[in-house]
């Protein structure tokens, strides 16, 4: 290090010290960039050396006010770290492009100076590791103090900040007239928008400042009238979070959300920090806002082409209220009392019933031998609009529940994120919830049984032909078995069916909302003279509240029959098993073996249909859950100690995931938690 700054000493004025910072930068950095005790303890050593020879400290000085003063730092603090305008998938595209064919450096600009003096993308990691003090350290052993008056690079410095502002100024001002933020917030229109006043506090701002930097005897306005502004601005956005999650969403939306506050948070760390240096020139004050604006620059141009950190930022979002939207119709399928618990057995019930002649129309398709893409697009049709006739009918299919539920139970975790923490509740919620899927896959399968037996039974009666022949029964039976299939995989593509379905239901609940589709419905005039105003009415509200459910079962269908579909098209050994028909067609396989099936048998066709089962609703709630916490950034330590508290109640008291309570008083205290 006693080298490197030995050539910063001999460097002569009009030569450029970009080279001589790479390999400071390259000493500074430890060899593991999560080595945080090696990063602090070279920066220690570098401190030290520039307390220990003034010639050390003079050279580092004047090359850093060389390297910063001469290059163009707008777009460096305008637009580093901060979205660009483009649009989410235009900026995708760019990220995507970039890992292929990286961007053209430009040395005149600060922003990729700053890349290339920290060219690793692990850089950011040490360097924010490292703590605030150590770094205003390092700014106070440079001791700038010693400087006579200010240096030229310096006034050019704050003059680039200063413009910087405006940029961000000019553009919070026009995306806080964007028509889809003023669509969620039209308040904006109707009194004196922030945003725009902010633009003209700014302008009062900025000349002053000027002012001041020609003459420190000018006083001006200072940045607390700004700041008030934005912090109005802000206030703005946290309400059209608000509206969004019960007006829907969309992804445009989102990202102007984000850019907007992005600005707003740059532009509050650019004036603080001028601020700051404007009431102490010569003080350490501001070094903080110097520190905190250092790491965040370099840790954003790191991440500057980083895909899965842009998707992940955004798409969390639009996350959130898919799965708010899930949560709430979830709600309805957690057992919280005896009521719910006999509710949920009855509609599993019916559900069943509709199962067994699902489960007969595909054994009928199959034995027409259509065409490969026209028997998938029939067994498509028969999931689906049997699902939708079981969605409309208000019964309840046991494995679409998860993804509902999951979304419930997640949301109930961040929202014990409080000082109480009540993760008790929570347990209570997931009893419930875990209750409930049992009590309707029960009740599916007690009626998916007997309704296919009953028909295999009528037909071979009726028609005087055994609805399924002896040898496929037992490739029936062999398709459940537990060992002798790939049963138990087959049923865990099924629960990833189930889990997208769930997202597909999220997603037109908030599309219904945010597109205002029922509105829309009642504008319909061929509508309205057909239906009438009232009814028009009903149907438009039975859309508002139902479409999500519907398109969901819906492209289950379509997935379960195409899954089957795709294994044929391109060779691949993939099936799906659900539960429910696995049920039905243990009913048709015992009827075509004139009910004379071992007992060893009939324990492992239970077996497997339990294996299919557990399949089914493990893999769809694992992801359901999976993605309902990281979209509400629930946090590792909390969701372990909320599986703790979950297995502890499952040891101490395992009736409670299996009946409903003694007595509904537990109802008050669950819903309460959740």
């Amino acid at each position: 290090m006693e080298y490197i700054l030995d050539q910063f000493a001999q460097l002569p004025d009009a030569e450029d010290p970009l080279p001589l910072f790479v390999q400071l930068a390259a000493r500074l950095r430890p060899r593991r960039a999560h080595d945080t005790a090696q990063a602090e303890l070279n920066l220690k050593l570098l401190c030290g050396l520039l307390a220990e020879r003034a010639t050390w400290r003079h050279a580092l000085r004047r090359a850093l006010f060389a390297l910063i003063g001469r290059r163009r730092q707008v777009t460096l603090y305008a637009e580093r770290g901060i979205l660009p305008g483009t649009g989410f998938f235009s900026e995708l595209s760019r990220r995507l492009s970039c890992k292929l064919l990286p961007e053209a450096l430009q040395p005149e600009q600060l922003r990729d100076t700053l890349g290339i003096v920290f060219a690793r993308h692990s850089d950011w990691i040490w360097v924010k590791a490292v703590s605030d003090d150590s770094w205003k350290k390092l700014l106070a052993a440079l001791r700038f103090d010693e400087q006579d008056g200010r240096p030229t690079e310096v006034a050019r410095s704050l003059g680039e900040l200063l413009e910087a502002i405006q940029v961000l100024s000019y553009r919070i001002a026009a995306m806080g007239l964007e028509p889809e933020l003023l669509r969620i917030e039209p308040s904006v229109e109707k009194f004196e928008s922030p945003f725009l006043m902010q633009n003209v506090e700014v302008r009062q701002f900025l000349e002053g400042y000027k002012q001041w930097l020609a003459d420190a005897q000018h006083a001006g306005d200072d940045h607390r009238h700004v700041m008030v502004l934005l912090d109005q601005c802000r206030s703005i956005l946290a309400r059209v979070r608000r509206t969004a999650a019960q007006e829907g969403t969309s992804v445009s939306l989102t990202f102007l959300a984000v850019r907007l506050r992005q600005n707003i948070r740059r532009m509050e760390t650019l004036l603080q920090l001028l601020g700051d240096y404007r009431a102490a020139p010569s003080g350490t004050d501001f070094y903080g806002h110097v520190v905190a604006l250092f790491k965040h620059l370099v840790e954003s141009q790191n991440k500057h082409n980083d895909v899965s950190g842009h998707v992940h930022r955004n798409l969390n979002l639009i996350a959130l209220r898919v799965t708010d939207n899930a949560s709430r119709t979830g709600e309805h399928y957690i057992a919280s009392d005896r009521a719910e618990y006999f509710a949920l057995a009855r509609s599993g019930l019916g559900a069943g019933l509709i199962v067994g002649f699902m489960a007969m129309l595909k054994v009928v398709i199959a034995a027409q031998h259509f065409a490969p893409l026209s028997e998938a697009l029939l067994f498509s049709l028969n999931y689906s609009l049997g699902f939708m006739l079981i969605h409309l009918l208000n019964f309840t299919v046991a494995t679409k529940q998860p993804a509902m539920t999951a979304a419930t139970i997640a949301a109930s975790i961040q929202d014990s994120e409080d000082n109480r923490r009540n993760l008790d509740n929570l347990v209570n919620l997931t009893a419930a919830t875990v209750r409930g899927q049992i009590v309707a896959i029960l009740g599916n399968i007690a009626l998916a049984i007997p309704t296919a037996m009953a028909i295999a039974w009528a037909w071979a009666h009726l028609a005087g032909l055994a609805f399924v022949e002896p040898a496929k029964a037992h490739g029936m039976l062999a398709d459940i078995h537990p060992t002798a299939s790939a049963a138990v995989i087959y049923a865990g593509l099924a629960g990833i069916c189930l889990f997208l379905s769930g997202i597909v239901a999220g997603y037109y609940d908030n599309k219904a909302v945010y597109d205002q589709i029922p509105q829309r419905i009642r504008q319909l005039r061929a509508a309205r003279w057909l239906l009438g105003e009232a009814r028009l009415a009903r149907v438009a509200e039975y859309v508002r509240n139902h479409l999500g459910a519907l398109a969901g079962n819906f492209y289950f269908g379509l997935m379960l029959g195409g899954v089957t579909a795709m294994g044929v098209l391109f060779g691949l050994p993939i099936d799906i098993r659900h539960i429910t028909f696995s049920s039905a067609y243990f009913g048709f396989a015992v009827v075509a073996q004139g009910f004379q099936l071992a007992p060893g048998e009939i324990f492992a066709a239970c077996l497997g249909i339990a294996a299919i089962g557990c399949a089914n609703l493990a893999v769809s709630f694992s992801l359901a859950l999976w993605l309902a916490m990281r979209a509400r950034e629930v946090g590792f330590a909390q969701r372990g100690q909320f599986f703790k508290n979950l297995l502890r109640r499952m040891l101490a008291s395992p009736r409670d995931f299996f009946l409903p309570p003694r007595r509904n008083t537990e109802v008050a205290e669950q819903r309460a938690g959740g």
